[in-house]
């Protein structure tokens, strides 16, 4: 995923504190095609959570960076 795709959806899907696990339905219509998955309190939490999934490479994790950006990793 490229840092600028379904931008207005990572932003409408990053928490004020804390980090999002978030998926991608890639047969869902534009504007819907990510979904929260959980929420955590630590980065290592959702990380780890990332790593347990079957395929990590299609989930990432969005948070507020310290200006307050929106972030994905």
């Amino acid at each position: 995923m490229d840092a600028d795709d379904y931008k207005e959806e990572k932003a409408r899907l990053t928490p004020r504190d804390g980090f999002d696990l978030v998926g991608i339905d890639f047969f869902a219509g534009p504007g819907g095609r990510l979904y929260t998955i959980q929420h955590f309190e630590t980065y290592q939490d959702a990380l780890a959570a990332k790593k347990r999934r079957k395929n990590p490479e299609e989930y990432f994790v969005l948070y507020r960076d310290a200006l307050g950006a929106c972030c994905c990793r």
